[in-house]
C-alpha cells in the first residue's frame, strides 16, 4: 500500500485555517462573555433601582407623615460589583451617594429631637439624593420602551415630590 503524504502547501493552508478558526471562536467567545456580563450588571442596576424606589417611598412618608420606616441597602451591596461594572463613575457616585444618605436618614429616625425645620431639609435632601440615583439607573438599567411602561405605572416619576 502507498504512504499518504502531505505536500507542504496542505499543511500550511491546514496551519493557517487552524489559527484562524481558533481566533474565530476566541473573538465570539468573548462577546458572548461580554454580553453575559452587560446583562448581569444590567439586571443588577434594575434591582437596585426597585430597591431605591422602595427607599424613596419610605422617604417621601417619612417627609409628609412623620413615619419612618428602614431603608434598605441589601441588593446595593450584594450588586456593587456588577453595578461598577455597568455605570461610569460620575453615575456610580450618584447611586452611592443614595445610600451614604441612609447614615443621615438614621439620624432623622432615631432622634425626635431635632428641629421641624432640620428634620424637613434633611429627608428633602435625603429624598434628592434617591430621585437622582432613579433617574440615573433607569436610563441605564432599561429600555426606552420599559421606561415609557416605567412612568405609565408611576413608578417612573421621580420628580413626583
Amino acid at each position: 500500500m502507498g504512504e499518504a503524504q502531505l505536500e507542504p502547501s496542505q499543511v500550511l493552508s491546514a496551519l493557517i485555517g487552524a489559527c484562524f478558526g481558533s481566533l474565530g471562536w476566541r473573538f465570539v467567545g468573548r462577546y458572548i462573555n461580554q454580553r453575559t456580563t452587560r446583562s448581569a450588571a444590567r439586571s443588577a442596576a434594575r434591582a437596585v433601582y426597585f430597591e431605591l424606589l422602595l427607599n424613596r417611598a419610605n422617604v417621601e412618608l417619612a417627609a409628609t407623615y412623620g413615619e419612618t420606616m428602614p431603608l434598605s441597602r441589601s441588593s446595593y451591596e450584594q450588586l456593587l460589583p456588577q453595578l461598577a461594572s455597568l455605570l461610569s463613575a460620575n453615575d456610580l457616585s450618584t447611586v452611592a451617594g443614595a445610600y451614604i444618605s441612609h447614615v443621615g436618614y438614621e439620624q432623622v429616625r432615631q432622634g425626635r429631637d431635632h428641629p421641624e425645620d432640620a428634620r424637613r431639609a434633611a429627608l428633602a435632601s435625603i429624598l434628592g439624593a434617591q430621585v437622582a440615583a432613579l433617574e440615573r439607573l433607569a436610563e441605564v438599567a432599561f429600555t426606552s420602551a420599559e421606561r415609557g411602561d416605567l412612568r405609565l405605572a408611576g413608578d417612573l416619576q421621580p420628580g413626583r415630590d
